[in-house]
């Protein structure tokens, strides 16, 4: 793995995890001392978290870690579920049983994920055998980037227990409409399973601005 690379995970990993806070400044000389590599691979490493939207750039001023905004959060998620739904009705009539096996393997690493990162890991594996199988490559990329918009905010929802068991039941629903070869059901279901993450998330961010004030 190279220095970049190095930097990226350990970065996007303290700010998934909460450990920089939204808002932190990001001082490259920091950094590269803390992680043991020089500015340019921390440069690089900043540059591609801020094309993610994890991290913000303000001329003169340097590197943030984005703040969290409800009206970032319903952008991203409002831009998802358009995608995502075409992605969804095009995949899911495509699908063979080996392609229904492997979602049921990947739902089954979910409930089984350990800890935040594997979670998230196994959560994304899971949807994106879905949305991949729609073979509409700029599709899933634009989803991708999207994504990785709104991980921020996905990790706020995944460090709840409850949340996160309430994601394997939501899974299981999907998989039994996905079974039946059901695209519009499967749609719905989608769309409650990422309105009920929007609702959680954006409850959370309004008490904290409540509390802030």
């Amino acid at each position: 793995m190279t220095a970049q690379a190095r930097a990226v995970v350990s970065l996007r990993t303290e700010i998934l995890s909460g450990s920089l806070s939204p808002g932190a400044r990001l001082v490259q000389e920091d950094l590269a001392d803390r992680l043991g590599v020089s500015r340019i691979p921390v440069r690089e490493a900043l540059q591609l978290l801020a094309s993610e939207g994890l991290v913000s750039h303000v001329p003169n001023r340097g590197y943030f870690v984005t703040e969290l905004s409800i009206a970032d959060l319903q952008e991203v998620y409002r831009l998802r579920q358009l995608l995502e739904a075409e992605a969804i009705r095009q995949a899911v009539p495509a699908l063979s049983d080996a392609d229904v096996a492997g979602l049921r393997h990947h739902a089954a690493a979910v409930d089984e994920a350990a800890d935040l990162d594997a979670i998230t890991a196994a959560n994304r594996r899971f949807h994106f055998a879905l949305f991949d199988a729609a073979g509409m490559p700029r599709l899933t990329r634009l989803l991708h980037q999207l994504w990785d918009s709104s991980d921020i905010y996905r990790s706020l929802y995944f460090q709840q227990s409850a949340n996160r068991q309430r994601v394997g039941g939501e899974h299981a629903e999907m998989l039994e409409a996905i079974e039946r070869r059901n695209a519009e059901e499967t749609i719905r279901l989608h769309d409650e399973h990422r309105d009920h993450s929007v609702a959680w998330v954006s409850a959370q961010l309004r008490r904290t601005l409540k509390e802030n004030r």
